[in-house]
């Protein structure tokens, strides 16, 4: 890496955060970006003290899209490296009764990310180098009864970002795509979840990281996933909508 600045859009997040820190240590410039942003304070004076970089906040609605192109504007330097963390849960049940809830975990985790790293990727394109990160998740592999509404938001992101990766390919620009499977954060706080499949922020940060820097094209954060996704994958559907996963 060149130590070029980073853009971690969604930097509230436990994993934009964790992700920040990593590129902080390996001392890049780092611009947060969130909605309130002032009140990641005290993050930004925490890491700019450990590790003696510049860390600046600016504030980011990722849904509010009339607003992006200037967000980008305002930046103090065009990022070499973005990550678009933005995202949001939501429930299941709750986006089956409601379907404004469920039209805000499709704009959280599809529309409101894609229309950012598009803004991006034209910018990237005209200056011919870059690298864009999305953080998709294993839930975009095949839709499921247990949370199919967040499912399809992410494999639109998915799918989203192989396109992009393939248009720019020959641009001087990279895509990377980030499956992270389970990870223990404030969003998933409560659940029950496997030790082997449930990654930890910090290492997610730095698989990131490390993943970047061998201008990887996909990764599952824990290995494992690939594995689980492929099987899950190739269940037949006639059996697949018998079972409850």
């Amino acid at each position: 890496m060149s130590g070029g600045p980073v853009l971690i859009l969604g930097a509230r997040s436990d994993i934009g955060m964790a992700i920040a820190r990593a590129y902080a240590a390996d001392g890049h410039a780092v611009q947060l970006a969130a909605r309130n942003a002032d009140t990641l304070e005290p993050e930004r004076n925490d890491i700019a003290l450990r590790h003696g970089t510049e860390i600046t906040l600016h504030e980011l609605d990722a849904l509010d899209y009339d607003s992006h192109d200037a967000f980008l504007d305002s930046l103090p330097a065009l990022p070499d490296t973005v990550v678009c963390a933005v995202g949001y849960m939501g429930d299941q049940p709750e986006n089956e009764a409601d379907m404004q809830a469920a039209r805000l975990v499709l704009r959280s985790n599809f529309e409101g990310p894609a229309n950012l790293l598009a803004l991006l990727a034209n910018r990237f394109e005209t200056r011919g180098s870059g690298t864009l990160i999305g953080i998709s998740s294993v839930a975009g592999d095949r839709g499921r009864a247990t949370n199919y509404v967040y499912g399809s938001a992410k494999a639109g992101f998915t799918a989203f970002l192989s396109g992009l990766r393939n248009r720019l390919a020959k641009k001087g620009v990279h895509v990377m795509t980030v499956k992270p499977g389970f990870v223990a954060t404030k969003m998933t706080e409560g659940m029950d979840l496997p030790e082997k499949l449930t990654a930890d922020p910090d290492k997610l940060a730095r698989a990131v990281l490390r993943a970047a820097k061998m201008r990887r094209n996909i990764i599952y954060v824990k290995p494992v996933w690939w594995l689980v996704m492929l099987i899950i994958r190739n269940i037949p559907e006639a059996i697949f909508k018998k079972l409850s996963i």
